[in-house]
């Protein structure tokens, strides 16, 4: 069944960007938006074919149409097939919202038709759904046998020129056209000067929306909304139409009533109501107990006129007047007068314990101590003296009794023997520290001895110090630490050296001193770090050793040759070496190097300023051993004499023997005429200390 279409659906298109600058007409624009909706079955995505935006719209309203041509058929053709509309019609909401509109429509003109209803009597179902009622009437009775078929030419338009304009498509409507050939629009719509498009109505601006007073009306397409200026408030929630609808507390859980009370739904709210119901003259207060009702002293008494109300437990007496008696009083056994009642009679009395005082037509009560009457009550209530006189009768905390008082003391302290006064309590008497303890005035504080720390986690046992786990623990001993509880020992190399007495450094054994050494009786004892050396130095040819011809007076660490030439060798006279030295220095290993360090001064008998007449120089230099070069020779003024100063500059890891042969040449006018030769035996302990 081909479907003229009869409304306008909203479909929201991506416009892939393929255009062509030549001009098309309308009819070849909707042409192509036919076209593809029948290939395709979607109009989400057309393609633009023209710069034109009447082209463009064109386009996607005849794809459009394709589109709703189908899927109003499909309602039809289910009203036909199955006589029903109560299967779930496939696609989206909105489409599926339009089939199933389509299929109750024609099912309406089965119904019409079989009622003998014409075509015409639309029922006042709108545009849309009378349309389909009308156009369909025959269709949709499922080729009845009541209908002849000069009706249902009738109905179809077959001979119908008017309805044949509509259904060819020459009409050109945008939204409807109606029988006689002419456009109409939708509800929400106008028909536009031209008699074939329509424009929205803003019913908002016309005056012609039923919003009702604090709602404010929103214009849309075809139609309009109304919303609400101000919310609904406390209690109710908005509904679809707009309206503020009472929320049910109690239905929805909402509540907080007690478990001992039921919920009960009010307008904007709820009551909590006791779920214990007491009986008749009983009455439930604020926390759900049944307490009995005075009923005399209702506005109404329930006694008749000439009766007094009695009120008794649960329930009233009424009695007949003879003698009205006031508060107080009541009538005597003749009941003929009024006698004072005595309250104070009974096991109890009135005063519930205190001291009860009869009056005419009263009573009095004399409360005890810690009590005080209440008139409106009339009974003795008890005096929160805590609250009565706040920081006046206890030291520390103050709780109230029945009748009286107490007082207690926070922690760190004990009542005194007013009971009123709190005396600090000495904690340390029973010990509480694993060390020492110190009583503070409400508390107390541990303390440890030395080498133990106060443990963090509960700040009463005492933890062993780790001294040599500290970040300063590297330096605490020379060589080695042994932590020990409450302290720790250093320890030195097994050999060599011997702990100092302030317990933690290493000082080393001179072996050569206290002769421990092995050294030979034509060797001489150098004491190193941590050992010793035995060395022999005998002096080159034409050289003898200083000082041989003395005494020695005590033992030296250098050994020097002075030149001793013999008669007639003029070599040995021409030889500029003046003497040769050795000496002996024994350094510890230097792993770092902040700055170069100073390890051998070579002095010289030469003044600093000598005469400027005088072309000479003392020139410093390092022949041999300078092992990576880890040394400099530096020359410098010391208290007027020149000075040769050798340097560590490079870190040395031991243990390292190496010999470093110095020169100090006097130079004058360009040559050497005089050398010293000095050669440093350096032995580097593998201990920096």
């Amino acid at each position: 069944i081909s479907i003229v279409p009869i409304w306008q659906a909203e479909l929201c298109l991506c416009l892939r960007q393929e255009r062509t600058s030549q001009p098309m007409s309308i009819e070849e624009c909707c042409k192509d938006g036919r076209d593809r909706g029948i290939d395709n079955q979607d109009c989400t995505a057309l393609p633009l074919i023209s710069e034109s935006t009447t082209c463009r719209i064109v386009q996607e309203q005849c794809c459009a149409t394709v589109l709703e041509d189908t899927i109003c058929t499909n309602g039809i053709n289910m009203a036909k097939d199955q006589g029903g509309c109560d299967t779930q019609f496939p696609g989206s909401t909105c489409e599926t919202k339009t089939a199933k509109m389509c299929c109750d429509c024609c099912l309406l003109g089965r119904a019409a038709q079989e009622k003998g209803l014409p075509c015409d009597h639309s029922l006042s179902l709108g545009y849309q759904c009378g349309l389909v009622f009308c156009l369909y009437w025959s269709i949709c009775y499922f080729s009845s046998p009541t209908v002849s078929d000069k009706d249902n030419e009738a109905l179809t338009g077959k001979d119908n020129p008017l309805l044949n304009e509509c259904s060819n498509g020459l009409a050109k409507c945008a939204q409807e056209c109606v029988g006689n050939g002419t456009c109409a629009c939708f509800k929400g719509y106008k028909l536009k000067p031209d008699g074939k498009n329509c424009e929205d109505i803003n019913e908002c601006l016309l005056g012609a929306s039923n919003c009702r007073g604090g709602e404010r009306c929103i214009n849309t397409l075809g139609s309009f909304r109304c919303q609400r200026e101000v919310s609904c408030g406390t209690g109710y929630e908005l509904t679809d139409s707009n309206n503020c609808k009472d929320i049910d507390e109690c239905e929805s859980g909402t509540h907080n009533c007690a478990p001992d009370f039921m919920c009960q739904n009010t307008q904007g709210s709820f009551r909590c109501r006791p779920k214990n119901q007491c009986g008749d003259g009983y009455i439930q207060d604020a926390l759900g107990s049944c307490i009995d009702i005075n009923e005399c002293l209702a506005q109404t008494g329930p006694c008749h006129p000439g009766q007094s109300c009695m009120n008794t437990v649960g329930s009233f007496t009424c009695q007949r007047n003879s003698v009205n008696c006031g508060r107080g009083y009541h009538l005597n056994d003749n009941g003929n007068r009024c006698v004072d009642i005595d309250e104070c009679k009974g096991p109890d009395g009135a005063c519930a314990g205190h001291g009860c005082i009869n009056l005419v037509g009263s009573f009095r009560c004399e409360c005890k101590i810690g009590f005080i009457f209440n008139s409106i009550s009339r009974i003795c209530e008890d005096i929160n003296e805590c609250r009565h006189y706040p920081a006046r009768l206890c030291a520390h905390k103050c709780e109230n009794a029945v009748g009286s008082y107490k007082c207690s003391c926070t922690q760190g302290f004990k009542l005194a023997s007013d009971g009123r006064n709190c005396d600090d309590l000495n904690e340390c008497e029973s010990s509480p520290c694993s060390q020492e303890c110190a009583n503070v005035y409400g508390s107390y504080q541990c303390y440890c001895r030395r080498g133990y720390q106060l443990s963090d986690r509960d700040g009463i046992n005492c933890e062993d110090i780790d001294e040599c786990a500290l970040p300063t623990g590297g330096h605490i001993c020379s060589y080695r630490c042994h932590n020990t509880p409450g302290s720790f020992n250093c320890n030195c190399p097994a050999t060599g050296y011997t702990l100092a007495p302030n317990g933690r450094s290493c000082q080393d054994v001179d072996e050569c001193v206290t002769g421990t050494h092995t050294c030979s009786e034509t060797e001489s004892c150098f004491n190193v770090q941590g050992g010793f050396r035995c060395l022999s130095f005998e002096c080159p040819p034409n050289y003898r050793r200083a000082g041989e011809n003395r005494a020695r007076v005590e033992r030296s660490d250098t050994v020097r040759c002075v030149k001793s030439c013999q008669p007639n060798d003029i070599s040995c006279v021409l030889d500029p070496v003046h003497s040769v030295s050795h000496t002996v220095i024994s350094m510890p290993t230097f792993r770092e190097f902040t700055r170069p360090e100073e390890i051998v001064f070579l002095r010289t008998m030469s003044l600093a300023y000598s005469s400027p007449h005088i072309s000479s120089d003392i020139v410093f230099d390092i022949l041999e051993g300078n092992v990576q070069n880890s040394f400099d020779i530096v020359k410098r003024q010391e208290h007027g004499i020149i000075v040769g100063v050798v340097r560590q500059v490079k870190p040395l890891i031991g243990p390292l023997n190496m010999v470093l042969k110095l020169a100090m040449n006097y130079v004058t006018s360009g040559v050497v005429s005089h050398r010293n030769i000095v050669s440093v035996h350096i032995f580097v302990s593998e201990f920096w200390f």
